[in-house]
């Protein structure tokens, strides 16, 4: 995981001990759970075409959200995105869609590229497929995974991803660490013993989690964005203050006396990076963790107002309708008898 004093260095001396980790903070409130649904093996030619397994535009999608991870596990082949996006992709590397997008991989001249809905088969253990498809020829082996959170409408965690990132295994930490589980991911799927699928979900988490870190490490000078804001000393520390007590009701100043900077430049390079005030991201933060607990919980809105920083159940209602567009009471009967209708209708 990131590891906070990493991303620190350089900082003022003023201002709290660094901590919590941001990253894992942020992955609990969207509650991951992940495993592997695919264990295929292509022969070329072949073409395959995947759907589009997430649509954020469709009625409560923040419901549930969808990733989905490729392993090649053994040959190679073309692969592109949705957004037209093309990459060559060969045994080691680990693909990862954010948005769980319309994609295409294929190797030689396939007469047709098949739907990969209507090539599957029911594997050894229940919730895997496996696939045996294509012409004869040089094969590619892949491992499928996903990845399911309940990123709310204003968690960043995937928003600012890109569509589609490529990690080629290496013999640094991160990189190392990745494979390492990528190959424990492979022998559990090879394996299929019972109780593998819970600890391909774990593995999945993990190397989400490693996948994060790489990404936030190699992003460039002037990058914008969540993960941007981590390598920012000043706007880093902003969102400890902020995500370590959501309830407290900040100000600027306060704030720019705990970093050790000025309320000019913490206003500042917060929006320039998160594009929003500090005060509207906390409050953006505190209807998140509402919702989560509206959703999975049966505590009064009176408790939960108070447990997000609000001193009135009604001030609490106008600040949850203002950002999510309804009452805190119709987004609890609205989640609580969509969440078991959306949790079915994407099953990778």
């Amino acid at each position: 995981m990131i590891e906070t004093s990493d991303l620190h260095a350089g900082t003022p001396d003023h201002g709290p001990p660094v901590g919590p980790d941001l990253l894992s903070e942020m992955l609990k409130a969207v509650r991951l759970t992940g495993s592997v649904f695919l264990n295929a093996c292509f022969s070329a030619p072949f073409g395959v075409v995947a759907p589009k397994y997430y649509d954020p535009v469709s009625p409560m999608a923040y419901l549930r959200h969808i990733s989905i991870f490729h392993f090649i596990v053994a040959g190679n082949c073309t692969f592109e995105a949705g957004n037209g996006e093309r990459r060559e992709v060969t045994a080691g590397d680990l693909l990862f869609l954010p948005f769980a997008g319309h994609h295409r991989f294929w190797k030689g001249e396939p007469l047709v590229m098949a739907a990969a809905g209507e090539i599957v088969q029911p594997g050894r253990i229940e919730g895997m497929w496996t696939v045996n498809y294509g012409g004869g020829g040089d094969e590619l082996r892949m491992v499928c995974g996903f990845l399911e959170s309940s990123e709310f409408l204003f968690a960043p965690v995937f928003r600012t991803l890109p569509a589609l990132i490529v990690e080629k295994m290496s013999e640094d930490k991160v990189g190392a660490l990745i494979a390492s589980t990528v190959q424990e991911i492979d022998l559990h799927v090879e394996a299929a013993a019972p109780g593998s699928q819970a600890m391909l979900g774990r593995l999945m988490e993990l190397l989400f989690v490693e996948l994060l870190r790489r990404h936030v490490a190699r992003l460039p000078p002037g990058s914008k964005g969540w993960f941007a804001a981590l390598n920012d000393p000043i706007v880093a520390r902003t969102l400890q203050l902020l995500h370590a007590d959501p309830a407290r009701h900040w100000t600027v100043g306060q704030i720019a006396d705990k970093v050790g900077s000025s309320r000019t430049i913490v206003a500042g390079r917060f929006n320039a990076l998160l594009g929003r005030p500090p005060i509207e991201y906390v409050t953006s933060w505190r209807i998140q963790l509402a919702g989560e607990r509206l959703r999975f919980g049966h505590e009064s809105l009176a408790s939960i107002a108070a447990g997000v920083g609000y001193q009135s159940e009604a001030a609490f209602s106008r600040a949850f309708k203002r950002v999510t567009g309804i009452t805190p009471g119709k987004w609890r009967e609205r989640t609580g008898s969509l969440a078991g209708l959306a949790l079915g209708s994407a099953s990778p």
